[in-house]
């Protein structure tokens, strides 16, 4: 897909992190933008600084979650700019889960799919069906994670399963677009290579009533630079990719009509081999042992 100014991208979970740097990327180039996000003082100053910098922006509060919020979103989006040719699903939330599988609350998978999950669903529904019969040239970006997208990291079982959903969402997707013969391509987003600066560890201060957690966390919420600290104390490396070299990667990726998106990597590329060896060998899956806890 060719970007050109005048277009109109819509990007979920827009006021900070990648999707943010998604959208002054994609402004940079021209773009109108439409932000959602479900924190409303965030999308508040995200909109007014991409204004300030020149950028045409509607911003509106969505929970993703909740599917009239997403078609609402729709109806406003081509309100405003008459089109939308570039869909960026992006929202996402860790789930606050502690321990193992089976002591999991269920509200902790229910917030997680209902965000990771069911918001990509909502924007693919809400957007896609005109984004074909505009017969214009147009692209879906579903954000996923090296985390469930690739291999999962146990001790976020939650997040990676609602990710690896995203992938083979996706994959149904691009096939279906396919079958159609649309004009509209599809990614899958893999952020990295290395971890990222994002309100991701955060997600907990916007966790809505209806999927309260249920009992009292037996340890406090970790912040991102809590984590840092840890490792480092523990001689681990830590390494960030900046937002923008993922957003930078978005708009190459869509140029160039790639469905993964999927940064080289020496550790996901292990991962992946080791992963469809065990499949291919119908052996065990060792490649999770590194990760496996006592």
């Amino acid at each position: 897909m060719e970007l050109r100014a005048g277009q109109v991208a819509v990007v979920t979970g827009a006021a900070s992190g990648i999707g943010l740097a998604m959208a002054r990327r994609f402004a940079a180039e021209g773009l109108k933008v439409v932000l959602a996000d479900v924190e409303e003082s965030a999308l508040e100053k995200a909109a007014g600084d991409l204004r300030a910098a020149g950028a045409e922006v509607h911003a509106r509060v969505v929970d993703v979650g909740e599917r009239q919020q997403v078609l609402d979103l729709a109806e406003s989006a081509y309100d405003t700019y008459g089109a939308v040719h570039l869909l960026c699903n992006n929202a996402g939330v860790g789930s606050g889960a502690e321990g193992r599988m089976w002591e999991h609350e269920p509200n902790d998978w229910k917030w997680a799919f209902s965000v990771n999950v069911w918001g990509v669903f909502h924007g693919i529904q809400a957007f896609v069906p005109r984004m074909i019969n505009s017969g214009q040239p147009g692209h879906v970006v579903n954000t996923s994670s090296g985390d469930g997208g690739i291999a999962p990291l146990p001790t976020a079982s939650v997040y990676a399963v609602t990710k690896a959903a995203v992938v083979t969402m996706t994959e149904s997707l691009y096939a279906h677009l396919r079958a159609e013969h649309a004009r509209v391509g599809a990614s899958v987003l893999f952020p990295g290579p290395h971890m990222l600066r994002t309100g991701l560890w955060e997600s907990h201060r916007n966790r809505p009533e209806r999927y309260a957690k249920e009992r009292q966390r037996r340890t406090p919420y970790r912040s991102l630079d809590q984590w840092e600290t840890a490792m480092r104390a523990a001689g681990k490396e830590v390494r960030f990719t900046p937002v923008e070299e993922v957003a930078e990667f978005v708009v190459e990726g869509v140029r160039a009509d790639r469905f993964w998106l999927l940064p080289p990597s020496e550790h996901s590329d292990a991962q992946i081999r080791a992963r469809a060896g065990s499949m291919l060998e119908r052996t065990n899956p060792s490649y999770l042992e590194s990760f496996i806890l006592d």
